[in-house]
């Protein structure tokens, strides 16, 4: 091997070398990005399931206020009937 070729080898080598350490750092950038988008996505994700519980609660308490409304109305309904058969009866008699 001659000088020349010593050279060109030496320069070949050094520019593999330069592209290697330029690739390791656009590796570890891109890991880096990586990892906040995990970590942005698990915020979401923890955010979704705090909507989601709240979600759950409004629900139950509809589902409460549905019932109680039924039975207030299961109440009152006969009541207003009475009340409308007596005042029917107050007026033709």
């Amino acid at each position: 091997m001659t000088e020349d070729d010593s050279a060109v080898t030496r320069t070949l080598l050094e520019e593999i070398r330069d592209n290697q350490q330029l690739q390791i750092q656009r590796q570890s950038e891109a890991l880096e990005l990586q990892r906040r988008q995990i970590a942005l996505v698990e915020r979401q994700f923890e955010r979704s399931e705090k909507l989601q519980e709240r979600a759950e609660q409004l629900q139950e308490k509809s589902g409460q206020l549905m019932e109680r409304g039924r039975k207030v109305f299961m109440i009152v309904i006969p009541v207003l009937f009475v009340l409308l058969v007596y005042v029917s009866w107050l007026l033709f008699f």
